[in-house]
């Protein structure tokens, strides 16, 4: 498959751009610094778009031609610092405008199979949190989830072939080979590596069966 990952050089879309290139598929790496991407692929199956993912015309260039589109926006920066100043070298809101706008282009180009990466505890999984993680929501990252949760409403109105998946705390160690996927909202447990949650995107891209869902994954 062709298949275009929107913020790649995050954690998670790097851990993403890996996994689908270790599967055979061509990769569209967009990101504002995407060509440091160049070193994961030796055989040519990986083409980076330096680029802005609030820019229309970007974003139209990279969508055309492809067979599904990956969403792992988010803002890498201090959460404290964002919640005390905002970001720095992001829009607040560039989930939920670089969503609509990778939308946008996907309905212009006849691409329908879209996953976003969302976050646990966003939308419908809200009431599910610990006491803990409803303080770090609220103290930390309210604003960051708030547009979490206008972003999975854009998806969900989009009228495309959706899955979201809401990873719990995320973590970079090595995949656990065990992870827990439900679409009932359930959680084996709260962190969950990187790797695991980009196995499940890499499936929800090559198998219709997650399709108007939305998807928890942590670790057994």
């Amino acid at each position: 498959m062709k298949i275009l990952v929107a913020g790649a050089t995050g954690g998670s879309g790097r851990a993403v751009v890996t996994e689908l290139l270790a599967r055979g598929h061509a990769v569209t790496a967009l990101a504002r610094h995407a060509s440091a991407l160049t070193y994961l692929s030796a055989n040519g199956s990986l083409r980076t778009i330096d680029g802005d993912v609030t820019d229309p015309s970007c974003v139209r260039d990279a969508v055309q031609g492809q067979d599904a589109v990956v969403v792992t926006l988010g803002i890498s920066e201090n959460p404290v610092r964002v919640r005390l100043l905002g970001p720095k070298n992001s829009a607040p809101d560039v989930r939920s405008r670089g969503t609509r706008i990778l939308i946008e282009a996907m309905r212009t180009s006849g691409v329908s199979r879209l996953i976003v990466q969302s976050t646990y505890g966003a939308g419908e999984t809200a009431g599910r949190l610990r006491w803990v993680d409803r303080l770090f929501y609220e103290l930390l990252i309210k604003p960051q989830v708030a547009d979490h949760e206008k972003q999975e409403s854009i998806v969900r109105a989009s009228a495309l072939d959706w899955v979201i998946v809401q990873p719990v705390h995320l973590n970079d160690q090595p995949s656990s080979g065990n992870r827990h996927v439900s679409t009932a909202g359930e959680v084996a447990s709260w962190v969950v590596p990187r790797a695991d949650v980009a196995t499940v995107i890499a499936d929800a891209a090559e198998n219709p069966a997650y399709v108007g869902s939305s998807v928890a994954v942590s670790a057994e």
